[in-house]
């Protein structure tokens, strides 16, 4: 016979099994959110490429189950072929935003629709301002935000979207500093280095062929990678990047008066290594004219008996890129992101920062790597030499902290995919 006190026991049990089943109902029903990411903003240059990868790799690391469509607005054929058989859930787009903010691409549209957030990826100001734009009259006010960009002096138009952004995490906290001054400021501003630091594609098969080929061996080589002080873009784009004759006399000028005074101590640097390891240089680009410049500043100059060390290489992707920077000993760039990929690989690295350069170099000493942040105009080449010499004295002590920095990195971007949580649950 069934005593009361085992009805409500047995009541209570069903009770409890009913509410599990719809708590499990709930989650398994429960729609993953829809990331519109912009990124991507040319394609001539290694590390404009790898902020994307970067980013969509934060993306399926800390908020997995997602779905991001990628709205790019270079378009390349190769890139798009390394990021569809890196990412292949991701569903590119390109599309162009008129002055009118119309866009001559019906999925753009149909991407904002169906997307619960917006995202600006990394780059040197708020390049995807016109997108960003699109998204606030389309979206029907759903949220929006900045990952990783330099927000150094920002204009009206941009300020009038920053205004309105649920969150900004620029990737140096001197940007924090520019937007306090024009009245944005909040717990919605945090720093997020640039994505680039999260990128994890490689293309070893191809690095692996050129390094042995070379007779480049793991750690036995350092890779130096030159640059002008202002990147020459009339050059290499059709309308002259839209300079004028006034714009491009200045560039040349400017560049033709540091080149020489800059590259020459990362020459010594270099000879510094050959002459006291034994070992090889690869003398590598970031950018596509590089390749045209690297006999000039960093090769031809040498001591004939440093000369015969050195190899080099032409432009690449940059999975090949890390691949080959995950192998060699050490990282010298005047570019931003070269060193940003070595570290991503766990490689160690020196930044030889030329003031024309933007506030981005301010992320090295955000992080913590600033006696291997080279201010170029304050800074004599056996300066650099030594401290490279101190880097191949205790490999292990580089190692470590790369390492120790890099889980930095990772717990900072941990933190700020949380905050964006909030806004697409």
């Amino acid at each position: 016979m069934q005593t009361r006190r085992d009805f409500f026991r047995k009541a209570a049990a069903l009770s409890a099994g009913l509410l599990l089943q719809d708590m499990i109902i709930g989650c398994t029903s429960a729609r993953s959110p829809t990331i519109l990411v912009v990124s991507g903003w040319q394609d001539v240059n290694i590390g404009d490429i790898a902020h994307t990868p970067g980013l969509l790799h934060v993306l399926e690391t800390f908020l997995p189950g997602s779905k991001i469509i990628l709205w790019k607005p270079s378009r390349s054929e190769q890139v798009h072929e390394l990021l569809q058989a890196s990412f292949p859930a991701v569903r590119i787009i390109y599309g162009s935003v008129d002055s009118h903010k119309n866009t001559d691409n019906r999925e753009v549209a149909d991407a904002v629709n169906e997307a619960d957030i917006m995202l600006h990826g990394s780059g040197p100001f708020l390049v995807g301002a016109d997108h960003l734009d699109f998204w606030i009259r389309q979206s029907g006010e759903k949220p929006f935000g900045v990952f990783g960009a330099t927000l150094e002096n920002p204009g009206e138009y941009h300020l009038g979207i920053l205004r309105k952004a649920s969150f900004v995490f620029t990737r140096e906290t001197l940007s924090i500093d520019h937007l306090k001054r024009a009245g944005i400021e909040g717990d919605h501003i945090r720093f997020a280095p640039d994505a680039t630091f999260f990128m994890h594609i490689r293309d070893d098969r191809k690095a692996g062929r050129f390094l042995e080929e070379n007779g480049l061996e793991e750690r036995k080589f350092i890779c130096v990678i030159p640059r002008l002080r202002i990147t020459p873009y009339y050059k290499f784009r059709p309308d002259n990047a839209g300079w004028s004759d006034e714009r491009i006399a200045f560039v040349e000028e400017l560049n033709q008066r540091t080149k020489e005074q800059d590259h020459a101590k990362m020459r010594e640097a270099m000879v510094a290594w050959v002459r006291e390891t034994g070992n090889k240089v690869l003398v590598c680009p970031e950018m596509t004219y590089q390749v045209d410049i690297m006999d000039e500043l960093l090769i031809d100059p040498l001591p004939v008996d440093v000369k015969s060390y050195v190899i080099k290489r032409g432009y690449w992707m940059p999975d090949e890129a890390a691949s080959v920077y995950g192998k060699t000993h050490t990282v010298l760039s005047f570019e931003c992101h070269s060193p940003i990929i070595a570290a991503a690989t766990g490689t160690p690295f020196f930044y030889l920062r030329q003031p024309e350069d933007t506030i981005k170099g301010q992320m090295y000493y955000d992080l913590g790597f600033d006696d291997w942040t080279f201010e170029i105009e304050q800074t004599r080449g056996a300066r650099i030499a030594g401290s490279l010499r101190e880097v191949w004295t205790d490999y292990p002590k580089a190692l470590a902290r790369v390492r120790a920095n890099m889980d930095k990195v990772g717990e900072i971007y941990s933190d700020r995919v949380d905050m964006m949580k909030s806004l697409t649950g």
